[in-house]
């Protein structure tokens, strides 16, 4: 089994082509320290009357997109190892202060997840 880690957050849409980049420069930097996989994805189909609901999670505003990322590990060991290695690289440094994110890092959604069943 795996281990996943998610997030969810509500991105400007005029933030979009930035955050992609930093998402890019991540992603790079997460997969060469061990995850196994990594993902970053915009909102489609997730308004849904009645139901709770990511835009709701989040507290989106207008002029927002939903952003669902998630990572994948061998474990949660596997997890705490490489965090800890992204977390020390310096190429990420400039990302790690929450007042440059191109989002407010205080809607954003995160955790941890062990694997119940996986194909």
């Amino acid at each position: 089994m795996s281990y996943v880690e998610g997030f969810v957050f509500a991105l400007p849409k005029k933030n979009v082509a930035v955050y992609k980049k930093i998402a890019t420069r991540a992603g790079r930097v997460w997969m060469e320290h061990g995850a196994l996989e990594y993902f970053e994805c915009l909102g489609e189909d997730i308004a849904k009357k009645g139901k709770v609901n990511f835009p709701g999670m989040v507290q989106a505003r207008r002029g927002e997109v939903i952003g669902f990322s998630w990572i994948v590990y061998k474990s949660r060991a596997h997890r705490d190892k490489v965090f800890k290695k992204v977390m020390n690289d310096p190429r990420l440094a400039d990302m790690m202060d929450p007042a440059a994110m191109p989002f407010d890092v205080q809607r954003m959604a995160y955790g941890g997840f062990k694997t119940l069943v996986s194909f």
